[in-house]
């Protein structure tokens, strides 16, 4: 009996000033346990010693002359691939050594004309208190739909080349970020279907501190709340944008104004529903404390809650209002 032949897949990276990560996530890639793969480099006009990085590793490296933007780098590295599969991931991602096997194995099974998504491993690169903290979370929100997913991301996106093609790539003119989601709508409003396989894994270096998780946050709401304005999805679950996430954010601020208007009325019995409110929200979000606490036990879980349900949402605030404020004003974002 003869097994059917592994299909060759071009693994497409985009690269901007990633000196400190690219020649991790070019070890990763091209240590993989798989047959038939290239790597493609596309290096988007970097003002750092990256590109010579690059072209130490046996990978096709494609310079842009001029500053375009992730999205055009990804196309550019499509356009210029041989493989009848792409996977996309990002320069501060690494690849597990099966990644790309069990890619091809669930192409293999699900058929043509399926966007296959994969996730962050549990715990990242750099295994920080911040850079655990969002590694969980993503993998948890990109993981918790993988029959109907709102979008798959480019940190691990495997799709036909054709297909691909066919649907125009990512938006060159879109956000600067965000552009896996419009691509992946886009694509299932032409019929498309998009799958997330959990065992289809890519490890991150965040390097996250306090600092960088929060401005992470707000560069991050801003731009959702762009988009899901002009989406008018605004209230949709949308993996990491999900309805406890947002439920979560909209408490913490509900609770510090019931606080406070306790505290003006003098009147404790009004702040009483913030035990209700908090309660409601823990309850919701029970599946990421799971996810927390595997992570790393009990002394991690507890305060990511805590970083989860007190700070952070100061994050999305600011990065919301600041969305509204833009879109309001017909500012650009």
């Amino acid at each position: 009996m003869n097994l059917p032949a592994a299909p060759f897949i071009s693994v497409i990276i985009p690269n901007h000033n990633g000196e400190k990560t690219i020649g991790r996530c070019l070890a990763a890639a091209l240590a993989s346990q798989y047959p038939a793969f290239e790597v493609v480099v596309v290096d988007d006009c970097s003002a750092d010693s990256s590109a010579n990085i690059i072209a130490r590793y046996p990978c096709r490296l494609i310079r842009l002359p001029e500053h375009g933007g992730a999205s055009r780098a990804r196309n550019t590295g499509a356009q210029n691939s041989t493989g009848e599969l792409l996977f996309f991931i990002d320069g501060d991602c690494l690849l597990q050594p099966h990644t790309l096997a069990k890619a091809a194995a669930a192409y293999q099974e699900k058929g043509a004309g399926v966007v296959i998504g994969g996730t962050y491993t549990l715990l990242p690169y750099d295994q920080t208190f911040f850079s655990t903290f969002q590694s969980v979370y993503i993998h948890y929100s990109e993981t918790k739909n993988i029959g109907n997913p709102d979008y798959i991301a480019t940190h691990a996106m495997l799709i036909e080349k054709d297909l691909f093609l066919k649907n125009g790539g990512f938006d060159e003119h879109f956000m600067p970020i965000l552009e896996d989601v419009e691509f992946s709508h886009r694509l299932k409003k032409r019929g498309a279907r998009l799958l997330m396989d959990e065992s289809i894994l890519v490890q991150h270096i965040f390097n996250f501190t306090l600092a960088r998780s929060m401005r992470n946050g707000i560069r991050k709401s801003k731009y959702w709340s762009v988009y899901s304005i002009k989406n008018r999805d605004l209230l949709s679950d949308s993996g990491t944008a999900s309805l406890e996430f947002k439920f979560n954010v909209l408490s913490c601020f509900i609770a510090i104004l019931l606080v406070l208007l306790g505290i003006l009325l003098k009147s404790w019995g009004v702040s009483l529903p913030v035990l209700l409110l908090l309660g409601t929200n823990l309850y919701l979000n029970r599946n990421l404390v799971r996810a927390f606490h595997r992570a790393r036990g009990p002394f991690f879980a507890i305060p990511a809650v805590l970083y989860y349900t007190f700070v952070y949402p100061f994050a999305v605030g600011i990065g919301v209002f600041s969305g509204i404020f833009s879109q309001h004003f017909g500012l650009r974002p």
